[in-house]
């Protein structure tokens, strides 16, 4: 309250010379004002896409330059030429091995069928522990007591229940996934200012329309990201999962050329892999900018 305020003698003091203040830019509100963003930007920089393009050109010619002057074994690291030598065997079926699309459907089959059952399982547990105290003391303590595990540490009592079929591939990966989304979807749950729900509770909203309405589309960029976050981990996996006896697959071509110490054969199915979890994750992106347009301009 105002009248309870007592001036202190430090209040009362002249005050010194205000510091230097970061030019401003009038933000169209009354009285508002707003930090220019270009003044953060580096002059002459140009976009983020070109600095990357560029930064993968710089590396691919040093790789170029140390294998071709022979700084390192191919045995270690091979060239550039080797490595789109065996992706074209692979590719046109040349290679003494299955078609490269062969290992490339099996591994996107096990990587997003477990995607999707996580996806449609482990978002609605997270929302669950969002809103319900009870839901969070369920699933909190096997979710937190499984997440830091790694999935070599289950591999084995997973393919003793299992057995060595598709399932035990796709649960390995499914689990790997399901932690991160369930987790994002909790933390998104609590994204909803006070104010807002209170705001649509005056205005005559039931319980489930504060829901649907405000509480799930602020927790959806946080669900977005966990998406995200779960599908690098499901990649990640993939190898490990293609351990338990598989014929098929991308990590199982780079294990099995691992054993013969074809180095360039690795390389290339890690490229694969990586490009592939990148355009997903480009994917990603582009979904969120059209799903949650006003992420980072609140």
């Amino acid at each position: 309250m105002p009248d309870a305020i007592i001036a202190s003698p430090v209040a009362m003091t002249p005050p010194a010379d205000p510091p230097v203040q970061p030019a401003v830019a009038a933000s169209g509100s009354k009285g508002g004002t707003k930090l220019k963003t270009s003044a953060f930007k580096v002059p002459g920089a140009g976009s983020s896409a070109t600095i990357s393009v560029v930064t993968v050109v710089v590396l691919v010619a040093l790789w170029f330059l140390v294998t071709n002057m022979g700084w390192v074994k191919p045995l270690f690291l091979p060239s550039p030429q080797a490595v789109l030598q065996q992706f074209y065997e692979y590719l046109t079926g040349q290679a003494n091995d299955k078609p490269l699309w062969q290992h490339f459907l099996a591994s996107m089959f096990r990587v997003f069928s477990a995607f999707a059952l996580a996806s449609v399982t482990a978002i609605p547990i997270g929302i669950a522990m969002g809103m319900s105290r009870v839901a969070r003391g369920i699933f909190d303590p096997p979710l937190e007591f499984y997440r830091p595990l790694p999935p070599l540490a289950y591999l084995p009592l997973i393919i003793i229940w299992f057995g060595i079929d598709e399932l035990p591939k796709v649960l390995l990966i499914f689990l790997s996934c399901f932690a991160p989304l369930a987790l994002a979807a909790r933390s998104g749950m609590r994204s909803a200012s006070q104010e807002q729900i209170n705001a649509a509770y005056s205005m005559g909203a039931s319980y489930m329309q504060v829901i649907r309405h405000v509480i799930l589309p602020s927790a959806l960029p946080d669900i977005l990201v966990g998406m995200r976050i779960a599908i690098g981990f499901g990649w990640t996996t993939l190898v490990a999962a293609e351990m338990v006896a598989a014929n098929m697959g991308l990590g199982q071509m780079v294990l099995n050329a691992s054993n013969f110490l074809r180095t360039d054969i690795v390389i290339m199915g890690i490229v694969v892999i990586g490009v592939v979890a990148y355009l997903f994750d480009l994917l990603m992106r582009w979904l969120e900018r059209r799903l949650v347009p006003w992420k980072g301009r609140m």
